[in-house]
Order: C-alpha cells, then sequence, then structure tokens
C-alpha cells in the first residue's frame, strides 16, 4: 500500500515482546505523563541612593517612568492568537520493536521544515492479534518493508495498535518532521499514521485506536498550528499519485492514503471515521467546535 522512497534493502528483525525487559518499557513509556513547562519571570528594580539635586532628578525620571508605564498599561493590547498546541501523547519507542542487534546500518533520515498533514493507513495485518504481540508484528512489517520491497526502513512514522499504544515507526525522532515513505507523492510535509489491522467495509474500528489516532495528529499538527478539520496545499513530487507531478493539491489535513493515491487503504470501516478523528484532533487543539 506504499511506496519506496528509492532506497538501501537489509533485513530486519525484532525483540520478542514477552521478554521483561521490552515490557518494562511499554509499560513505562504508556504510563508516562505530560509534563507542564513553567511559565512567567518577574523582574525587580532598584533605586540605590543618589546625593543632592541628582537624588531629586532622579525621583523625577522614576516618576516620568512610572507614568508612561501606566499610560502603556491602559494602551488597548492585540490578543495573542491562541497556539492549538496539543500535548505530546505517550510513544513506544523504536528500540522496543527494533533492537540494536538487528538494527542494520541505514541512511540518516530526511527531514522536512514542518508537517501540515496526516495520512492514515492501515496495515493490512490481521486483527486477531494479542496487544502484547504488536512490537512482533511490527518488526514483521519491518522486515517485510526492508527485504521484499527494498526500503530503507519503515514507511510509516507512527503505527497505532487496537488498544491504542502508539509506537514509533520510521527512525529520525518522533518530535522532528521526518520525512516518511507512506503516501505516493505525499510524503513531504507529511506524517504517516498506520492502525495495525485490516479495516475494510463492515470490520470494527476500536475507539481506542481512532482515539490515539486522533491524539497523534492533533500534536503533530498542533506544532505547525493547523487545524485538522481544514484543508491544506500539498505538491505532489510524483505522477503516479492521483496528482501529477508539480500539482498543488488542496488535501484534508487528516487524509486517508486514498485521498493521496489510488487505493483502498485505509479500508472503508477507518475512512468513514476520518471526521470524527478530525473532530477529536481539533478539540485536544482546544479549538472551539
Amino acid at each position: 500500500m506504499m511506496v519506496p522512497p528509492g532506497v538501501t534493502p537489509h533485513i530486519a528483525g525484532g525483540p520478542d515482546p514477552s521478554d521483561s525487559r521490552t515490557m518494562r518499557a511499554i509499560r513505562r513509556v504508556t504510563a508516562e505523563g505530560v509534563r507542564g513547562v513553567p511559565g512567567g519571570r518577574g523582574v525587580l528594580v532598584a533605586l540605590g541612593f543618589v546625593p543632592g539635586v541628582a537624588a531629586g532628578l532622579a525621583l523625577v525620571l522614576c516618576a516620568d517612568g512610572v507614568e508612561k508605564s501606566v499610560e502603556r498599561e491602559k494602551r488597548p493590547v492585540a490578543a495573542r492568537p491562541a497556539s492549538h498546541q496539543a500535548a505530546r501523547p505517550p510513544i513506544v519507542p523504536r528500540e522496543v520493536w527494533l533492537d540494536e542487534e538487528t538494527l542494520h546500518t541505514q541512511p540518516p533520515p530526511r527531514y522536512d521544515d514542518k508537517v501540515v498533514a496526516v495520512f492514515v493507513h492501515h496495515t493490512d495485518s490481521p486483527n486477531d492479534y494479542d496487544c502484547a504481540d504488536s512490537p512482533r508484528i511490527i518488526q514483521h512489517l519491518y522486515a517485510g518493508q526492508t527485504g521484499g520491497r527494498h526500503w530503507d526502513d519503515l514507511g510509516y512514522n507512527f503505527v497505532v495498535d487496537r488498544c491504542g499504544t502508539i509506537y514509533e515507526g520510521r527512525a529520525g525522532g518522533t518530535d522532528r518532521p521526518v520525512t516518511g515513505a507512506h503516501t505516493q507523492g505525499f510524503n513531504h510535509r507529511t506524517a504517516g499514521v498506520a492502525a495495525l489491522g485490516t479495516f475494510t467495509d463492515g470490520v470494527p474500528v476500536p475507539q481506542a485506536m481512532t482515539d490515539a489516532i486522533a491524539a497523534v495528529a492533533a500534536w503533530k499538527l498542533g506544532l505547525s498550528g493547523t487545524d485538522p478539520r481544514t484543508k491544506v496545499r500539498l505538491t505532489s513530487s510524483n505522477s503516479l499519485s492521483r496528482y501529477a507531478s508539480g500539482t498543488i493539491a488542496r488535501l484534508p489535513a487528516v487524509a486517508g492514503h486514498n485521498d493521496g493515491y489510488s487505493t483502498s487503504c485505509p479500508g472503508a470501516a477507518l475512512s468513514a471515521l476520518l471526521p470524527e478523528i478530525r473532530a477529536t484532533a481539533a478539540r485536544l487543539q482546544g479549538r472551539a467546535p
């Protein structure tokens, strides 16, 4: 369902999710809270001793400065635009499903200036998995893409399982605008989020999964100030997409894979929930309904 950026192949494996180190890492990361950032600062101004006439002059200047400061405070102040930055959701690091023994040398990550759209995918894999096996399944996806398809890395930036656990996918840093390999023609300025499973027409989509997709979208799009409910301008880089190379397309900020490429991904059932995912992401950004 995805298109390689044309890179070097390698074979990969992964850790057994049943071992204690893996499960401790998953529990540790998924239990993380969001850290607050202290704001505000104080300013202390003091007058020293000034002899004679200079003292009077100093007091006059000080009073004049206070009056001007009060005048400035009375002037109308333009309202600051809301930042609409959502909290970063807990994300299980890549090392949980890809350890040092299975990680092969690969090209350095590539980056864009920002992320203005999120493409939603499904992995077209079985749905009846135990969530404890999610790291093993992601490892197999990685092996298939880097082995049989000769890609340099997992194409998706994030993978979400049916329990709502979010996994780091492609290397490069979850908080950075990593160029993925998930939507042919539209890998730049976008992030790919894959739902672990197959969500064709009539297949139930777990609420925990859609909530997690919305949380990732809200966070990543909030970093660029993008409303998840709007449409954005993206330039096609490949004529094999729905748009000729160089065409500027207006696509949803939270789009399905099939919005940019001719495919059934992310499945009819998950596609039908994209409006709800956009609304939830906007709410997480603190935007008005």
